[in-house]
């Protein structure tokens, strides 16, 4: 579903975080990002009003006015933290998992707690920036989204 409104934010579809912690990223999404391209993303909390989480990768983030974060956090540059645990950084939290070739990432059950998110929750896909793409767990857009139920695909 393009936009849910004149001027909105541009809707991707749904994501379900199933019970082992498997999200399916849009396709469409994964088609405007090349997403899969590297075989591994970066995720950074998202904002107070959507919660959930952002996604990129580093060709995106790296020439961008944002890549000083890879700069200034090599561990997640050279992807040598530990998959999926969480560097606080100037307001937001960063971490890297890899993705599959089909668009799958893995949120261990500790990332889902640090991420205030639920198994069984699904995620609103956000086209953000030229830079990142929002998974949304609540707020206006998730809300607006219900009166279109029956557009939005869910993956």
């Amino acid at each position: 579903m393009p936009q849910m409104n004149k001027g909105g934010k541009f809707i991707f579809g749904k994501s379900i975080i199933r019970n082992d912690g498997i999200i399916k990223i849009p396709e469409q999404a994964i088609q405007e990002y090349n997403i899969t391209s590297e075989g591994r993303v970066y995720l950074f909390t998202g904002s107070k009003s959507t919660g959930g989480f952002c996604i990129t990768r580093k060709g995106l983030l790296e020439p961008s006015k944002l890549g000083h974060i890879l700069y200034d956090n090599p561990e997640l540059w050279d992807y040598t933290a530990l998959q999926g645990a969480f560097i606080k950084y100037k307001g937001r939290s960063y971490a890297w998992v890899e993705i599959s070739p089909d668009g799958k990432i893995l949120l261990t059950d500790e990332m889902i707690s640090f991420l205030k998110l639920d198994a069984g929750m699904k995620l609103l896909s956000i086209r953000s920036s030229d830079i990142a793409f929002t998974m949304g767990a609540h707020g206006r857009l998730m809300e607006e989204s219900m009166k279109h139920e029956n557009e939005i695909p869910v993956y």
